[in-house]
């Protein structure tokens, strides 16, 4: 089994290294960029964890791409979110991280399969669609919004699946 570990981190540093050659992309570029056009801030950030399966799963967020670099900054920035299941409790947690606006500037819309987040205030504009890979009740959510974190708590449809114990040979 140390070779599935050694290729999960094979597949991190890959990773890793994709993300250093972005951001080298994106300095050359920003050194060339005439100072009038630099207006907007950058926002660009990543996370990873090791999903369901024990592969590396890594998200971005941010208001420019890795593929199409710094020419390409949105005035819409894509928040940081994390959705985590709860099973015990049959609900889905959804974080999101909204700095510098207000709980009346967010926008929120949800459907069985997927959430959308908007907010706005003056000059901070984010948007993110969450497509989720579990069904929810739209109707069950509850929202609360604290020092720029957005949390969302929303309950699976059906009850929560129970596990059952592997013995280990």
């Amino acid at each position: 089994m140390w070779w599935r570990r050694r290729r999960i981190f094979d597949d991190i540093i890959r990773e890793l290294e994709e993300i250093d050659e972005f951001f080298e992309r994106v300095f050359r570029e920003f050194e060339r960029m005439p100072i009038e056009e630099m207006r907007e801030p950058l926002y660009y950030g990543f996370s990873i964890r090791i999903g369901p399966e024990g592969e590396p799963e890594i998200r971005t967020f941010g208001n420019i791409k890795p593929s199409v670099g710094i020419r390409e900054i949105g005035e819409v920035r894509e928040p940081f979110v994390d959705v985590i299941k709860d099973e015990k409790n049959a609900e889905l947690i959804v974080t999101a991280e909204l700095p510098g606006v207000r709980k009346e500037d967010i926008k929120i819309n949800a459907t069985e399969n997927e959430i959308e987040i908007r907010a706005e205030s003056g000059d901070r504009k984010y948007y993110k669609r969450i497509p989720l890979d579990v069904e929810i009740d739209p109707k069950s959510a509850k929202a609360r919004y604290n020092n720029g974190v957005l949390e969302l708590k929303l309950r699976m449809k059906g009850e929560a699946k129970k596990g059952f114990e592997i013995k280990v040979e």
